[in-house]
């Protein structure tokens, strides 16, 4: 999400012989119209095909289950128990109130997800539709009806909420002072009318209210009469010291004739306002105690004229907040009551106390339905609630906020988050819940709510200029869409309205689309996140149109993401922003690698692969996932927090955040999704069958109906080098198994199947093939042994990030200064650097450097300082700790002798080294960057040095 810089009942399924899900852990599609349900053994299944389009297909959550005790199962347990605990009468505050319902006394869960949030909370609403994701996906995963249960509930409520916004608000009744009171709900932007001229020319008056103020905020009426900002009179319940005010004025703020209280009125507690105003006197009443009183008050009612604005609880000046509490017993008299009667109003109703009901109005708030309230003055004057917005909201709206947030965007050339903060990012986290609550559940609320939202979103966007849409996608932080696109095309394979599949395309950004088929990189200074869930919406709009241009922008962009912009754990952007290709080291800093980014390129590479196989986008998606995404995941449970990150700051000394701004970021959101589905691509298999990908190395069965066999494999990667896969089925069945080999994996991955090895040479960066007729009980072992490198930060290959296979190591220390790590001192003849540590006892994957420094995975979630990058620093030229006495010479660039000789490893014998050395030697002798004695030297140290064993040699 990019706020500027300051800043699913539905049983278990039936799996569906040769059915396969969509993206975004869906279950399996149906091939035309509308889709059907069916049962099996009593069970229901339910699903949709996949796109035609796609040579590849994933599984469902449900049909892969993830097993073990390891850092995947441990993870999401925290964010399991968090969901299973958390009372989402919270998430759905804004939502209610938002729609003028009771809240049920919920608090809202605060920073984004509220009022109070960031930028006024102009994007409460999105974190509900992570969590139904979440919920969903936890169902899907583990089939308890603790998840379907809550998502049941939330799709009541929210349901309830679009019924709410399609009509006239009406009065929410509570307990009053006297009888019962009108709540109007923060949030809910309701306030009650008074007829026109109410105060028609009135030369005294007396104003008295109760009210049961719920926030405080500054400015907020119970009286405001007026026609703008420069003639009006007002009774506040807060001035700008968060005390009353009475004031009025016929030339506007600087012109105010106005009396100040002297105390706060407290919050949820009834208190008494009223002002008298005869001659030139005014007196201001808290309680029934005169707090203030203008005796050069030369403006009454009368001399304000007729006035067009009669509110209570709202301001004439637009910026104030609308008065948030409850009104009970409410009057208007022609006449200044005297401190007597001011005082004998705070034990009885008016018309109970000797000055009677208001003989102008008079309001008891007796009402419990409907949205008029009875005068009870004899003048026949009744009051109406309404909204700040004005008629109903249009069929299928459903958010957190007002439709006015879409409304002001359409205007807009510029971005303002705290005006208008990316209503559509927001509306596609609520459909994107809604949908994956539907296609996990059978939900049918669900599926109703969220056809409703992507209806009421095509009759608006469908009557705009291509210009003006275009202008409003470019905006940044208030155009943003998010994943929309995407999510509208999984909408439209259900609906198959023709309607949805026309909306998808409404989203179209043709100068970043134009660019990206033109392989014209334009992305330097954008907003990362803002910009890459566009692109899985462009895969999915390829598979639903065959628009080639759109395929062919996101292949382009995911290439000038990856690896010229990522970070050697996977992510992406500084500060949320891109800077220039290769730039990496020169952009570290506290706000690198947004959480988010990661998470939507994850999504990407996972739905590029569906259409081309290309072991790149595996090989990313491991390398994000086991570094940055479980890296983000505090490693300890949080009843009201899922403790994520939303920046991770490469930076040298580092702490990482797992509490975020205020809470509820985009980050924590993407959080609650990404670690409740670690199996949805482990694995994939061809439309027809023939083959199963084993993309992933993870503890995890699949139950693949299609073949009839479960496939599972056993393993603690990625603290194990390998894993054991066992198939099981009652008949013998025939398909190629594809084993990824890692690019990194250069030193003897192997397969055997039974313990008779495979034939055949496993090329790092491909997938192995493992051809045969597979029977019960079938065993493949898969080493894949590991070794220690580093990988270089592109614009300075000095700034080093340390692997371990694929896992990232991050050095523990709180020093903000760049290390200075050497770490050829023990290298071995495979170029493997693990020699050069000590291992840590007790500590799977921690090691130590001579000097004391510990590394320790970056999948940890700990709040150490860390060091992501550190400065490579070999000073002496050493072979297998034997010190040459020699000094590390080094070209220009800054690449050393050392560096020369290992970028030629592995070696398959010590004489293959020594030869290697040699001819480097001589030609740094001979370039003069080298002294021949020195050279001398350096060659007999490595043919004096005794080598450590790295991993075995790549067999065949």
């Amino acid at each position: 999400m990019a706020p500027p810089l300051d800043r699913r009942n539905f049983l278990r399924g039936a799996t569906l012989a040769a059915t396969v899900p969509l993206v975004s852990s869906l279950p399996s599609w149906q091939a035309t119209g509308a889709p059907r349900m069916l049962a099996t053994g009593g069970e229901t299944g339910f699903g949709l095909q996949a796109p035609a389009a796609w040579t590849v297909q994933p599984f469902p959550l449900k049909d892969v289950t993830l097993g073990g005790d390891g850092v995947f199962a441990a993870k999401r347990r925290l964010v399991l128990d968090h969901g299973r605990g958390y009372d989402v009468d919270r998430l759905l505050q804004v939502f209610r109130a938002n729609a003028g319902l009771s809240t049920r006394g919920a608090v809202a869960p605060g920073g984004w997800e509220g009022l109070d949030g960031e930028a006024n909370g102009n994007l409460r609403g999105h974190y509900t539709g992570h969590f139904l994701t979440m919920l969903s996906q936890a169902y899907a995963s583990t089939g308890e009806a603790v998840y379907s249960d809550k998502i049941r509930y939330m799709t009541d409520a929210l349901t309830e909420v679009r019924d709410a916004l399609r009509r006239d608000p009406a009065v929410l009744s509570l307990p009053g002072r006297f009888g019962t009171a009108a709540e109007n709900v923060r949030g809910s932007h309701q306030y009650v009318d008074l007829p026109v001229g109410v105060l028609g020319g009135l030369s005294s008056v007396t104003l008295s209210a109760w009210v049961k103020p719920t926030h405080d905020g500054n400015w907020a009426r119970v009286f405001d009469f007026g026609n703008d900002t420069t003639r009006y009179l007002y009774l506040a319940a807060r001035n700008a010291n968060g005390h009353p005010r009475f004031a009025l004025t016929t030339s506007g703020p600087a012109g105010e004739q106005g009396i100040n209280g002297t105390a706060p009125l407290p919050l949820n507690r009834w208190s008494h306002l009223a002002v008298t105003l005869t001659g030139t006197t005014a007196t201001l009443y808290v309680n029934g105690a005169a707090v203030g009183r203008n005796t050069a008050t030369t403006l009454n009612p009368a001399a304000l004229g007729t006035l067009a604005n009669n509110w209570l609880g709202r301001s004439n000046h637009s910026a104030d907040p609308v008065f948030a509490g409850a009104f009970d017993q409410t009057d208007i008299w022609s006449r200044a009551l005297t401190a007597t009667e001011i005082a004998e109003l705070q034990d009885k109703p008016a018309a109970q106390s000797s000055a009677g009901p208001g003989d102008v109005a008079s309001y008891r708030f007796d009402e419990t339905s409907g949205r008029t309230f009875a005068d009870a003055s004899g003048h026949g004057r009744p009051a109406t609630l309404r909204r700040t917005w004005g008629a109903p909201s249009h069929p299928g709206f459903l958010a957190a906020y007002p439709e006015t947030q879409f409304i002001t965007l359409e205007s807009m050339t510029t971005g303002n988050y705290t005006v208008v903060w990316a209503p559509y990012y927001t509306a596609h986290k609520i459909l994107r819940g809604l949908l994956d609550a539907y296609l996990h559940t059978g939900d049918d609320q669900a599926l109703d709510l969220a056809t409703g939202m992507c209806d009421w979103m095509y009759s608006r966007l469908s009557k705009l200029p291509a210009a003006t849409r275009q202008r409003m996608w470019g905006i940044f932080s208030s155009g943003e869409f998010g994943g929309i696109v995407e999510a509208i095309c999984d909408l439209y394979a259900v609906t198959r309205k023709p309607e949805h599949l026309t909306l998808a395309r409404l989203f179209d950004l043709d100068r970043l689309i134009d660019a990206c088929v033109a392989g014209t990189d334009i992305l330097n200074g954008m907003h990362a996140n803002q910009h890459i869930p566009i692109f899985t919406g462009l895969v999915r709009l390829y598979d639903e149109t065959g628009e080639q241009r759109y395929l062919t922008a996101a292949r382009n962009f995911w290439g000038m993401v990856v690896p010229s912009r990522m970070y050697g754990i996977g992510g992406t952007s500084t500060a949320e922003f891109w800077k220039a290709p290769g730039a990496i080291a020169g952009t570290l800093s506290d706000t690198n690698a947004e959480t988010c980014c990661a998470y939507n390129m994850l999504k990407l590479s996972r739905t590029l692969f569906f259409h081309e196989q290309d072991p790149a986008y595996m090989d990313y998606y491991e390398r994000a996932l086991c570094n940055q995404i479980l890296g983000s995941k505090q490693d300890r449970p949080d009843a009201e927090k899922p403790l994520v990150t939303y920046f991770i700051g490469l930076l040298p000394g580092h702490v990482r955040d797992y509490t975020p701004k205020a809470g509820t970021t985009c980050c924590e959101g993407t959080g609650l999704d990404s670690h409740t589905k670690y199996q949805d691509s482990v694995y994939f298999a061809r439309p027809d069958g023939s083959a199963l990908y084993v993309n992933l190395y993870s503890p995890t069965t699949l139950t693949w109906a299609q073949k009839g066999v479960t496939v599972t494999q056993q393993t603690e990667y990625p603290r194990e080098q390998g894993t054991t896969i066992t198939v099981r089925g009652g008949r013998a069945t025939a398909f190629d198994l594809l084993l990824r080999v890692p690019a990194w994996a250069r030193d003897g991955f192997r397969v055997t199947v039974n313990g008779k090895a495979v034939k055949g040479t496993p090329v790092p960066g491909s997938y192995f093939t493992v051809s045969r007729t597979w029977r019960e009980g079938d065993t493949v072992r898969v080493s894949v042994p590991f070794r220690m490198r580093v990988e270089k930060a592109l614009d300075d290959p000095a700034v080093q990030t340390l692997f371990y296979g694929p896992v990232n190591l991050v050095a523990r220390d709180a020093r903000t200064e760049y290390l200075r790590i050497g770490l050829y001192r023990n290298a071995a003849l495979s170029g493997d650097l693990l020699p050069s540590l000590a291992p840590v006892a007790g500590k799977p994957l921690h090691y130590t450097t001579p000097d004391g420094v510990e590394f320790a995975p970056f999948f940890e979630g700990t709040e150490d300082p860390a060091h992501a990058y550190f400065r490579r620093a070999e000073p002496q030229v050493v072979f297998a700790t034997t010190d040459s006495g020699v000094a590390n010479p080094a070209r220009a660039d800054g690449t050393t002798l050392l560096d020369e000789v290992w970028a030629a490893a592995p070696f398959t014998t010590k004489p293959a080294l020594v030869r290697h050395v040699e001819s480097t030697v001589n030609a740094w002798v001979a370039e003069g960057l080298l002294g021949a004695a020195d050279g001398h030297k350096v060659v007999s140290t490595a043919q004096r040095a005794s080598y450590p064993a790295g991993p075995p040699a790549a067999s065949s």
